[in-house]
């Protein structure tokens, strides 16, 4: 470890300090890239099925491929609250107040921060 420490150069070292502060500046980016608007819009097989207020506390049931996913609104924020996947990482994701949780088994995009015009349409650069 001590040579590894030793032989850096002045130019490793900067390249090291370039990387980390591209880092840290890439998170409050992105965290200003994030829609900030006043809908939840749910999708179902790429088609908006809901879009619901962030203001107004309720729990939607959205039926899928495995099961009822339940998705509850509160103070804002959104989460699963329930889902029959084999995994639920959507609901270990937790509340989230801007972003997206993705119930891949179910099919299921909730995004926050937006409105059903805002999604995009037809194929993309990701989806070739």
């Amino acid at each position: 470890m001590k040579t590894v420490i030793r032989n850096t150069t002045i130019a490793d070292k900067l390249l090291f300090l370039t990387l980390i502060t591209a880092s840290v500046a890439g998170i409050f980016f992105s965290r200003e890239a994030m829609p900030q608007g006043p809908d939840i819009v749910i999708t179902v097989d790429g088609k908006p099925q809901y879009t619901l207020p962030r203001d107004k506390d309720r729990l939607v049931s959205i039926p899928g491929p495995f099961g009822d996913t339940v998705v509850e609104i509160k103070d804002g924020k959104v989460r699963v609250k329930e889902a029959h996947c084999p995994n639920r990482l959507c609901e270990k994701q937790g509340w989230i107040s801007r972003g997206a949780i993705v119930c891949l088994p179910n099919h299921i995009v909730i995004t926050v921060g937006g409105k059903a015009g805002d999604l995009p349409r037809g194929i993309d650069a990701v989806t070739g």
